[in-house]
């Protein structure tokens, strides 16, 4: 497939890029600046662009077959995560492109009631990115006629190893047998991968996690 990856010198961005290439796919990796070139993956055709833009957004995904929104606003500036997305909606309307969405883990809900970001030990600093995300989701659950997909990864999503393994779930966060939920950035690409190749989940969000 042809797969744009914005973000793609992030660390989930980098990692997807990385799984797309291993694949066999033909992937275009976009940021901002060419100064982030260096930290693209070998094989990738690296790209400038702006995902705040819909008009740089719809160049980059014009005649791809999927785009991956895996940005990521600096502290801060977290409503840019809503205007990228509200950019790369457009653009996929207009192309025709799958929108696979690397969202938050903060409006899952749990068995205790609530959601993540409701816990009373969520971290005060993670809020401005978990209320930014959820209005994310909601800009996606608006869009009348992008298809998307946005996976709102486990709770703990750090870097690891690639094990291909994982559980998906819906709207509620996936634990494993101790409570904890943890997927690491390679297994997010993994879970990323597989659903661009046999998609399952349209106009919806779901999750992963061990």
């Amino acid at each position: 497939m042809r797969i744009t990856v914005f973000g793609a010198a992030g660390a989930a961005g980098r990692r997807i890029t990385v799984e797309a290439l291993s694949r066999g796919h033909a992937v275009t990796a976009v940021v901002r600046s060419p100064a982030r070139f260096a930290e693209l993956p070998d094989g990738a055709l690296a790209r400038v662009g702006d995902a705040l833009s819909a008009a740089s957004a719809t160049e980059l995904a014009r005649d791809q077959d999927v785009v991956i929104a895996a940005t990521r606003p600096a502290p801060g500036r977290e409503s840019e995560l809503v205007l990228a997305t509200e950019a790369l909606l457009a653009a996929v309307t207009v192309t025709g492109a799958r929108l696979l969405v690397v969202g938050g883990a903060g409006t899952l809900t749990v068995p205790s009631g609530g959601t993540v970001a409701d816990a009373p030990d969520f971290p005060a600093d993670w809020l401005p990115i978990a209320r930014a995300g959820a209005e994310q989701l909601d800009r996606c659950r608006a869009a009348p006629r992008a298809d998307w997909a946005y996976l709102s990864p486990a709770a703990l999503l750090t870097p690891g190893e690639r094990t291909g393994r994982y559980r998906l779930g819906a709207d509620e966060l996936v634990t494993d047998q101790h409570g904890v939920s943890a997927l690491s950035y390679e297994d997010l690409a993994v879970v990323l991968l597989d659903e661009a190749e046999h998609p399952e989940h349209h106009r919806c969000r779901f999750t992963a996690g061990y």
